[in-house]
């Protein structure tokens, strides 16, 4: 990073209009160089579609973009980072055949000045003061494709800090980030405002931007919903502006029916700890959390179990039945479901529309000869995004034009359909609004409420203590403690995580 002159940057009016909603609606948003400024709203609520407008992405239909005193209708790409604009997107798309000082200054690479050969050396020298800065624990010389998720997050944070930035747009930034990881990005934050450097930051975390931000600005549906400034932010008044109202009960645990066990793991072993047998047990109506640092295994557990990973030793029972190990259709016949981490990746088919894909896993019901009834289909569909509070206008819509927790929602309803005696969920609000949240975690109770075993695997400690019965806490591929809700506190979850 080189020092630069502080932006200036007003949005005014900024109004976008699809065929089949508006996404924005005379939106302004003001901010100057040395401020955080925390952007909220519920997914839907225009937050993308206006960062794609500063990105130069998107042109809008109405209003103007003015930085340092001059005025324009749009910015292009190239024009966004000359001014000085620079993205940390949520959805990463690494270069994984690139090292990381390859992805970090990928089409700004040195090079020698005898033969114009690429100078890796100086690469190398450039990109390393950057990962320091970040605490990051690998290597410029590092491969992308050997790095974790949180990881992969450091180096596109590197990559934005690597270019001449003037206002740095973070969007959230710490959704794949450990405790100890986001406080030294909301260190980092803070050493960029000192510099001068302007910082908007989107989360969904509300305890972060009450951290950091100077302001917070709040969109929904479209329009501004009000600001807030230093000595108002806080939680309450943060949910208040996103949603207009105020979230009551938003952690409110199942009522505790000790129903028989549902799923028994007998010495499970997984390929990531294959010498660390796991037995759990998780019962009907209730939530088990399974708490732990990142890659103390929880994931892999559940893949495991859902029959994607193949196992090591020991086996899988529901109901006191063996299940197939290495195999998902005998899971998915035994009645487990699996919503994972990476919704995009893993959890749908990001071409397809809402309706096929909820009705994804069901197929044979609603097919005859290898023909779907469609009308079947958008029936089954509707009633899910009924049920389920899907914002989506249209049935056929693909669900890649879907917000993250709308998203998030079609993945939930895919499984439904199959009314799982056991669902387990891999950081199941992961990048969506506090509204979606409240949303996901009464669809929770409901299903524990009504005898089904839910698995909830989440590295919000809050969310964690706040809708669990029992807490598992997992620490390099075993079970390190079991606690009932009476023992449930961070201090302990933490001290049987870290050992």
């Amino acid at each position: 990073m080189t020092a630069a002159a502080r932006i200036s940057l007003d949005l005014i009016g900024i109004t976008k209009v699809y065929p089949s909603a508006v996404a924005l609606n005379q939106v302004s948003l003001g901010i100057r160089g040395g401020e955080v400024v925390g952007l909220i709203g519920e997914n839907g609520a225009g937050k993308s579609t206006l960062m794609k407008v500063l990105g130069g992405t998107i042109v809008p239909d109405e209003g103007e973009i003015v930085i340092d005193g001059k005025t324009a209708s749009h910015l292009t790409p190239a024009e966004a980072l000359a001014r000085g604009i620079a993205f940390v997107h949520q959805e990463l798309n690494p270069f994984f055949n690139l090292d990381v000082a390859g992805n970090v200054l990928l089409g700004r690479e040195p090079r020698s000045r005898r033969f114009g050969f690429i100078d890796h050396a100086a690469m190398a020298e450039r990109v390393k003061p950057l990962l320091d800065m970040l605490g990051a624990r690998f290597q410029p010389s590092t491969q992308a494709s050997e790095l974790s998720l949180a990881d992969q997050q450091l180096m596109e944070i590197a990559k934005a800090l690597s270019t001449n930035v003037r206002l740095l747009i973070l969007d959230e930034p710490t959704s794949s980030l450990t405790l100890a990881e986001t406080q030294r990005l909301l260190d980092v934050v803070r050493r960029l405002r000192a510099d001068g450097v302007a910082i908007l930051f989107i989360t969904h975390r509300l305890a972060e931007v009450e951290a950091v931000a100077d302001r917070v600005v709040g969109l929904r549906d479209g329009r501004n919903a009000g600001e807030l400034r230093s000595g108002s932010i806080n939680r309450d008044a943060m949910v208040r502006l996103m949603i207009g109202r105020d979230v009551t009960q938003f952690y409110t645990p199942p009522h505790v029916r000790q129903g028989p066990v549902v799923l028994r793991t007998r010495n499970l072993r997984t390929e990531a700890y294959p010498q660390a047998p796991v037995d759990l047990e998780v019962r009907g109506g209730e939530i088990l959390g399974l708490a732990g640092l990142v890659g103390a295994g929880r994931t892999e557990l559940a893949r495991a179990i859902f029959g994607i990973d193949p196992v090591q030793g020991g086996r899988v029972e529901m109901n006191d039945k063996p299940v197939a190990s290495g195999s998902v259709p005998a899971a998915i016949a035994a009645g487990i479901c699996l919503v994972p981490e990476d919704r995009k990746g893993e959890g749908l088919f990001l071409d397809f529309s809402l309706s096929e894909n909820v009705v994804m896993p069901n197929l044979s019901e609603i097919a005859t000869a290898g023909f779907v009834d469609r009308g079947a289909e958008m029936e089954i569909a509707d009633r899910s995004r009924s049920r389920l509070s899907i914002r989506a206008p249209r049935l056929d819509r693909a669900v890649s034009e879907l917000s993250g927790g709308n998203q998030q929602k079609v993945v939930l309803a895919k499984w439904l359909g199959l009314d799982p005696r056991l669902i387990i969920l891999d950081e199941p609000t992961r990048g969506i609004d506090v509204g979606a949240k409240a949303e996901v975690y009464r669809l929770m109770r409901d299903l524990a409420e009504g005898g089904a075993a839910v698995l909830m695997i989440s590295s919000d400690m809050e969310e964690v203590i706040g809708v669990s019965t029992r807490v598992a806490v997992m620490r390099r591929g075993s079970i390190a403690g079991i606690l009932s809700r009476a023992d449930l506190c961070e201090e302990t979850i933490l001290s049987l995580a870290v050992g």
